[in-house]
């Protein structure tokens, strides 16, 4: 970054990037685009209005430091013109917000008092984060999707499942999902090889055209999360994502979105290692009844993982188990102990009884298919009313949703005794788009 400062409220801040212009600011906006040098180890303050132009990167040892209460805006533009934050490989970012001051990235026309409707998307990119943890890909490192895949701070993957990218605390990301080409749009939050010593707790993604948040491989941990109005699926992960989540929030709307859950494993090749993994536990997932195609979980490629404690509602698939050749597909994986649906509740998904919602896909035989329904009883999964008034945006159960609880893998989890997202707190009050009127 370059600056030049005129006057204690005239701040004049030069980027001569791929878009080949200079910006004169007045007052406390500063519009930012990247010639290649990234933002420099800075920090962002809330007092500035900030606004992003093009692909922004932190990149490779520099720091980018966000004050709770910032707001980050993005111009808009389609393809090369397309404007997001990646966060690069050996970069880092600091966006530590609170409930009562939460860092917010929208579009560059959102006022926040309404000038953008809530379910507004695709106005700008997203935010991308990448590390150094492992990914199940040949050569062990991939370029991301959403940016152009000549660029090379685009990289992710490596050695270190301990990698360390940040912190993501109290973020809400708003209105993105640029379609950069050939039907390649960038999701609200994207970790690519991101590893465990990143912090991403209290994060919304809403109203954003393709998925929600899209984890490929790495060893980070999410809580606390937010998915809201979404194109495509509301959480999505792959490439050997062998981490933990605990208390998700999802809710799609009418006539958008696909799976509340898309499971992948590996992809070249489809058995690669590290498995994908990963423990969720806690999450109230709300579907779109009949108005959509997806699955409450669709297990594909090889993927595993427990999901468990959790609260499925209003879907028209529930969770539904790849087989091709019972060696390298999720059956094989289940039966060999790598992936448990365990303890849940599901309430109006597909027909309401357990062998309408635990379903294979591909080609298996009829024997396999009553192995899989049968398991839904088998691991204690169950069908009611979890009084939830999610229609009228309330999150929160009558009263808690208790019963057989599967006891948490490892010390990262809260110890909690209800089922679903929601116990006594609404931990969503406050500080997201979601909640306000």
């Amino acid at each position: 970054m370059k600056y030049k400062i005129v006057s204690i409220l005239l701040i004049f801040v030069v980027f001569t990037g791929c878009r080949k212009s200079d910006y004169l600011v007045e007052g406390s906006q500063q519009v930012l685009s990247d010639d290649g040098s990234g933002t420099g180890t800075v920090t962002w303050t809330k007092d500035n209005e900030y606004i992003l132009e093009g692909f922004v990167f932190v990149n490779d040892g520099q720091t980018l430091t966000i004050e709770a209460g910032t707001i980050i805006r993005f111009k808009p533009g389609q393809g090369e013109n397309a404007s997001a934050l990646i966060v690069s490989r050996g970069g880092k970012i600091i966006a530590n917000g609170t409930a009562d001051a939460p860092i917010i990235f929208t579009s560059e026309d959102d006022d926040l008092e309404g000038s953008v409707e809530k379910s507004e998307t695709g106005l700008w990119g997203g935010l991308i984060v990448l590390g150094n943890a492992p990914v199940n890909i040949d050569g062990g490192e991939a370029s991301i999707e959403g940016i152009p895949f000549a660029e090379p701070r685009g990289i992710y993957g490596g050695v270190d499942e301990t990698d360390n990218s940040g912190v993501l605390k109290y973020v809400s990301i708003r209105h993105g999902g640029t379609n950069i080409g050939d039907g390649n749009e960038i999701n609200g939050l994207t970790l690519g090889g991101v590893g465990s010593e990143t912090e991403i707790d209290y994060v919304e993604v809403i109203s954003n055209e393709d998925d929600g948040v899209e984890i490929f491989g790495g060893t980070v941990n999410l809580k606390h999360v937010v998915v809201s109005g979404c194109g495509d699926d509301a959480f999505d992960y792959d490439l050997g994502w062998s981490g933990n989540g605990q208390f998700w929030l999802a809710q799609q709307s009418n006539y958008m979105g696909d799976n509340l859950i898309e499971a992948g494993g590996g992809v070249s090749p489809v058995n690669g290692l590290p498995f994908s993994l990963p423990n969720i536990f806690n999450v109230t997932l709300i579907g779109n009844g009949n108005t959509s195609d997806g699955a409450c979980v669709n297990f594909r490629n090889y993927a595993g993982g427990t999901i468990a404690n959790s609260v499925f509602l209003n879907k028209n698939q529930g969770v539904l188990l790849e087989v091709t050749d019972s060696q390298h597909d999720c059956f094989y994986q289940w039966q060999q102990g790598n992936l448990d649906v365990k303890n849940n509740l599901f309430y109006d998904v597909a027909s309401s009884t357990s062998s309408s919602v635990f379903k294979l896909t591909g080609i298996y035989l009829p024997e396999q298919q009553n192995e899989w329904e049968n398991y839904f009883n088998i691991a204690k999964n169950g069908i009611s009313n979890p009084q939830i008034d999610w229609s009228n945006g309330v999150y929160l159960p009558e009263e808690k949703i208790q019963g057989d609880i599967f006891e948490t893998p490892v010390s990262w989890f809260q110890i909690v005794n209800f089922k679903g997202a929601f116990g006594e707190s609404n931990w969503i009050e406050g500080w997201t788009l979601l909640t306000e009127q």
